[in-house]
């Protein structure tokens, strides 16, 4: 066989089962069809870590509620931005309230600690400079904030330094039964393995026809606002009603807010905008940093082991609170793969940390300057919205699975993601990415193969 176990997938929790599995000594492969690992870290999972309380469903409750216990020693080790953060989810009419109160209870019952029903006058204390017309809201301290994308990338860092085998920019087109294994087909290779771990959901193959998923789905209008507006409050709020319209409010680690209007509907830019507005004491469109739709999933997460006798075990489903979920979700898939496989034996020589890296925004002018005197790269500032230096670009693009696309580097060190939104500094990004990777400017992608920022040159010019 080729490997041990192939996991198909690199997002979150394909990177997390990744690192889970690298403990063990075992020959591990893992197939990305995209040029960049943790693509699936969408904008609808927010930063937000769940404590499990705010939702009905008892196995996504439980899945965040290990996750959430699981994430400080996680983000400290990896040293991924964490930080605590109350939670208010706020009824707005007496349908909600009951649901509300259900949840309250429920949660009392499953053994929270941290967590009260508040009514109209301890609301308006909890958050003052927010509009919010309720009696009844449940509010939790067990919450946090993160940035998803860090933790992703800290996953597969780590994993790829243990001996996973990354194979980026291959499509898996099929998995087919053999003796004591399975052969897996791509666009460019074929693979012989004894266990798949599936995290493509809805991906159909000779030996799985997925059920198709994201019934519950609903649209969102997505923001993300200026430090202005994420100074307005210092709790993550969602209000409900019984319309099915609601309004949430994260105020970001880094110097924004995620604010999300959604409904089962299409929302309408305007109307969300009026009701930020309302809520955040006139926030208008000056502070819109950025906006887009997007998806708001709802479906149950599903660990399927009912194959793991032949060496096949999937994750199937999108949920919102699939960050907070990940690590939960990775434990159980190794677990399980152990629990089924004598030849999973510890490592003795893990490595349980991710290589070090500069960040000019966490650091004072003292620890920059002795940087600048080793590396003259970071003397040179590419995103000045951001102070984002040639060096830590360069170090971006030369790390384990590194950034290939401007996408890339974009959330790994915050270039172009400042108020110009890139138009001062991304072509010399491409720059630096196409003299680094070798590659022409007209190779160069945003994010996806169909994204080239250079279409074409224009021929009487032999440089860009």
């Amino acid at each position: 066989m080729d490997y041990d176990v192939l996991i198909l997938g690199g997002g979150i929790v394909g990177c997390a089962a990744a690192y889970e599995l690298s403990k063990y000594s075992l020959n591990i492969a893992l197939i990305e069809k995209d040029h960049d690992i943790a693509d699936d870290v969408a904008l609808a999972n927010s930063a937000v870590v769940y404590d499990g309380s705010e939702t009905s469903d008892t196995l996504m409750s439980k899945l965040e509620r290990m996750g959430s216990d699981l994430m400080p020693e996680i983000t400290s080790k990896f040293n991924v931005p964490y930080k605590k953060c109350g939670y208010m989810l706020a009824a707005e009419d007496e349908e909600t309230e009951k649901a509300v109160e259900d949840l309250y209870s429920k949660a009392l019952a499953a053994g929270y600690t941290n967590i009260q029903l508040l009514d109209g006058e301890e609301i308006r204390k909890v958050e003052p400079g927010m509009e919010i017309n309720s009696r009844k809201a449940m509010y939790s301290r067990n919450f946090a904030v993160t940035l998803p994308y860090d933790l992703a990338i800290s996953y597969g860092e780590v994993a790829f330094d243990n001996g996973v085998n990354f194979k980026l920019d291959e499509e898996v087109l099929d998995i087919k039964k053999i003796n004591k294994g399975y052969r897996v087909i791509t666009n460019k290779n074929r693979f012989t393995c004894h266990i798949v771990v599936n995290t493509t959901p809805n991906e159909d193959y000779s030996v799985d026809i997925s059920e198709r998923l994201h019934k519950e789905r609903g649209i969102m209008d997505y923001f993300i606002m200026t430090g202005g507006v994420k100074s307005k409050v210092s709790n993550i709020v969602t209000t409900v009603s019984r319309t099915g319209k609601n309004f949430s409010v994260v105020p970001n680690i880094q110097d924004s807010a995620i604010v999300t209007v959604d409904a089962d509907s299409n929302p309408d830019y305007s109307e969300s905008l009026k009701e930020i507005s309302r809520r955040l004491g006139g926030a208008n469109e000056d502070d819109i940093k950025s906006y887009r739709k997007a998806d708001l999933y709802r479906d149950s997460m599903i660990i399927d082991d009912s194959l793991i006798h032949q060496g096949y075990i999937k994750v199937v489903g999108k949920h919102y609170g699939l960050v907070a979920m990940t690590p939960a979700i990775a434990k159980i898939v190794v677990e399980t793969i152990r629990d089924n496989n004598k030849n999973c034996v510890l490592k003795k020589n893990f490595f349980d940390k991710r290589r070090d890296f500069i960040r000019f925004k966490d650091m004072n002018m003292e620890e920059i300057n002795e940087v600048i005197k080793v590396n003259k790269d970071y003397g040179r500032i590419v995103c000045s919205c951001g102070h984002v230096s040639e060096g830590e670009i360069v170090d971006a693009i030369r790390r384990p699975l590194g950034a290939r696309t401007l996408e890339g580097i974009r959330r790994r060190t915050g270039a172009m993601a400042g108020n110009c939104g890139g138009s001062g500094c991304m072509l010399n990004i491409a720059r630096i990415l196409s003299r680094e990777t070798g590659k022409g400017m007209l190779d160069i992608v945003k994010d996806s193969k169909n994204s080239r920022i250079v279409v074409s040159r224009i021929k009487e010019f032999d440089e860009m």
